[in-house]
Formats: C-alpha cells, sequence, structure tokens
C-alpha cells in the first residue's frame, strides 16, 4: 500500500505540459468600453473634487493662506485676502467644472479608441493575445 503522499510525489515528479492558446482580438464593443470609460471617469472626478477639498482644507490649517495674505499686502500695499478670491466655495464649484468636463472628455475619449480600434482591425487584422496554462 502507499500513501497519499507518495502518490503526491510521484504526480509533482512527471511533467505537466503547458496549453497555450492564442486568440485575436478582432472586435471591442463600443457600448462596452463608453461605459466603461465614463464609469472611470467618474471615479477620477469624486477623487478630484474629495482632492482639492482636502488640499484646500489642508492649505487653510496650516495657515498658508494667512502667510500669503501677509506678503501680498505687503507687496502690493493695499488689503488682499486670497480667501475671499479662492474661497472653499469657489474652488469646490471649479473643481467639480472641472471634473464634469472630464468625464465627458474621458468617455468621448474612450468610444473614440474604441471606433478606431475597430477601424484598425480591418488593416491590421487584430491584436494576437496568448494565453498559457501553467
Amino acid at each position: 500500500m502507499t500513501s497519499v503522499a507518495e502518490k503526491l510525489q510521484r504526480k509533482s515528479q512527471r511533467g505537466t505540459s503547458s496549453k497555450q492558446v492564442r486568440l485575436k482580438l478582432v472586435y471591442i464593443d463600443f457600448w462596452s468600453v463608453v461605459k466603461l470609460s465614463f464609469l472611470i471617469s467618474v471615479c477620477l472626478g469624486v477623487v478630484l473634487v474629495v482632492a482639492a477639498f482636502l488640499v484646500w482644507v489642508v492649505l487653510n490649517s496650516t495657515g498658508v493662506f494667512d502667510t500669503v495674505d501677509t506678503l501680498l499686502s505687503q507687496v502690493l500695499t493695499q488689503n488682499f485676502s486670497i480667501t475671499d478670491t479662492f474661497g472653499l466655495s469657489q474652488v469646490m464649484l471649479f473643481s467639480f467644472v472641472i471634473a464634469i468636463l472630464n468625464v465627458i472628455c474621458g468617455t468621448a475619449l474612450g468610444a473614440i479608441g474604441a471606433l478606431l480600434y475597430n477601424l484598425s482591425v480591418r488593416f491590421t487584422g487584430g491584436l494576437l493575445v496568448g494565453f498559457t496554462n501553467n
């Protein structure tokens, strides 16, 4: 009688053959690319808005705005407040507008990329992708 460990040892000594599959990517679904690029753009837009908020809060809490205010009031010889010009509401509105524009542009670029790939496949034959089983 042989034990399970001996059977496993004999199996591991055998050479395993790896199978290789080669596929050609000849079509990308347009609407899938548009949906995916839209979702990625929305995620990046949310990251942009949150990052702008955090940067403004950190700069305000560390006193950078106050230092810049005193420096500009000395240089310009008049009262100037950078927080009036770049308040939290203005910064958030600007970052929100930029995020919306990035969502629109990112979705459009994804759609254009899918269309260009599908058109170029007619000339190039597609992208050859290889998969192996290890």
